[in-house]
């Protein structure tokens, strides 16, 4: 039997915030004899909302009123009252994430309706986020290729491989749309980034606030941006100026790639034919996608159709999708209900390659969810071997201590995430390793994908398995 549940997805970007609501059919597909696995089996976009330039105070604090009034509108234009929503994202995405009230922001904007996932995406996140709206992933997997996606939003650049299905490789740079802003009336500047400053340097340009804007040395500046595009793809020799304008990290180079597309609001202007105004809206992401055009990245690389552009982030909100552990579980201590607990899931060549390979793709990993430098809960997800001997799970465990040694440091629980039944013997191991003196979840029976987040509630039938709410960020896949 199928229920169908109201979601809303609230995307609050470093150019623009939106809102889309979906419906979304659930339903359970197992067997009357198996454990329920409730799936979204279905999802409609029903509304989606204006595209808003996000409300800034200054150039570091979101206007979190003027954000919320925004919503509270979209929510009247669609004809939905906070209480017909039964589940939701709020992501905040791109330069928006470092602003310096963005915690307070979503915890604003959660309190709307329902039990949203909130989420502050760093870089690394995002780039998977948004590569996964745009179907990269469907591609390489239905192809069995490598598919680079390139996100280029207002303040950022994020860029997710995926092989396989699989994410093997992501990174970011400071390169956007709005990193040079204009008043159209004026036509004087008034926001350059600190690093454009030093970019437009190199191409020979001084470029300051108030100045009256040139186009041509606004073209210089953003086809010196593209070729630092290159050099992210390998395309060029990297430079200088390519390192310093990495958000963290750029993509390594041991791999060829087969197809490029592109989402977040610059995508829609690679294809631009001339004619409309290069700063129509006041700022430099038509020229950028203009230069995009007609750079190498085009003619080098083959170009896949996006499935969402500025709506690839999130364009379905998060579904709460219900299931129960495994009956062979570990937890040192009841300290549940866990909520919106993100989830890294570690992919099938981290797990085949060697325990060392194991150990270095969760540390590896693991940045992802960093925001400033700063670490976060995760969960580590993994399929684990099938009937392991115990020196097996002995040696698999030692490689996941030394994997988290920094959520260790930061005293977070050690909570884990297996597909195959072998939570109890895991969790019991590691619990031993650690010196007894470390919470230690462990769950079995459970799949789950990067970009997934959950929620884990008190234990069940005599403690013997625990309820769990994986919510997932719905794609136009």
């Amino acid at each position: 039997m199928k229920e169908e549940l109201l979601s809303v997805g609230i995307d609050i970007g470093t150019s623009t915030t939106q809102l889309v609501f979906s419906k979304i059919s659930i339903e359970n597909t197992a067997s009357s004899f198996s454990i329920p696995r409730i799936k979204i089996v279905d999802k409609e976009v029903v509304y989606r909302s204006n595209i808003y330039f996000t409300p800034l105070i200054s150039h570091r604090t979101i206007n979190g009123k003027k954000i919320r009034e925004l919503i509270e509108k979209e929510y009247v234009l669609a004809g939905v009252k906070p209480s017909d929503v039964k589940t939701g994202a709020v992501i905040i995405t791109g330069e928006t994430a470092r602003k310096e009230n963005a915690s307070e922001v979503i915890q604003t904007l959660s309190g709307l309706a329902g039990d949203f996932v909130v989420a502050t995406a760093g870089p690394d996140l995002e780039a998977i986020i948004a590569g996964k709206g745009a179907g990269a992933d469907l591609i390489s997997k239905k192809e069995e290729c490598i598919v680079v996606n390139l996100d280029i939003g207002g303040g950022t650049t994020n860029l997710s491989v995926f092989k396989d299905g699989e994410v093997i490789d992501t990174g970011c740079l400071d390169i956007g749309g709005r990193l040079i802003k204009i008043d159209k009336t004026t036509n004087r500047i008034t926001y350059v980034a600190s690093k454009i400053k030093e970019l437009a340097r190199t191409e020979g340009i001084d470029i300051d606030e108030g100045q009256i804007v040139k186009t041509e040395n606004l073209k210089k500046i953003t086809q010196g941006m593209v070729r630092l595009l290159e050099e992210s793809l390998n395309l060029r020799v990297r430079t200088e100026m390519y390192n310093r304008i990495i958000t963290n990290k750029g993509l390594s180079i041991d791999y060829s790639i087969d197809y490029i597309t592109f989402s977040g609001g610059v995508a829609d202007y690679i294809k631009d034919e001339e004619g409309q105004d290069p700063i129509k809206f006041g700022d430099i992401g038509v020229m950028l996608g203009r230069c995009i055009r007609d750079s190498s990245i085009g003619s080098r690389l083959k170009m896949r159709k996006s499935i969402e552009t500025i709506r690839a982030t999130v364009v379905g909100a998060g579904s709460h999708t219900t299931d129960i552990s495994g009956s062979t579980i570990t937890y040192t201590e009841e300290i549940f209900p866990i909520m919106n607990l993100p989830i890294l899931k570690l992919s099938k060549a981290d797990e085949e390659n060697g325990l060392t390979v194991l150990e270095n793709a969760i540390r590896e990993k693991l940045r992802w969810f960093e925001l400033d430098n700063e670490s976060q809960q995760v969960g580590i997800a993994l399929k684990g071997p099938k009937n392991p001997r115990f020196t097996e799970i002995q040696k698999l465990s030692q490689s996941i201590i030394k994997g988290i040694d920094e959520q260790l440091k930061k005293a977070y629980p050690v909570i884990l995430i297996i597909e195959n039944d072998i939570a109890k013997v895991l969790g019991q191991t590691i619990y031993k390793q650690l010196n007894f003196n470390r919470k230690v979840i462990c769950i079995d029976s459970i799949k789950v994908e990067n970009g997934d987040y959950m929620d884990i509630g008190k234990p069940l039938v005599n403690g013997r398995v625990v309820p769990v709410v994986i919510k997932t960020l719905v794609f136009n896949s």
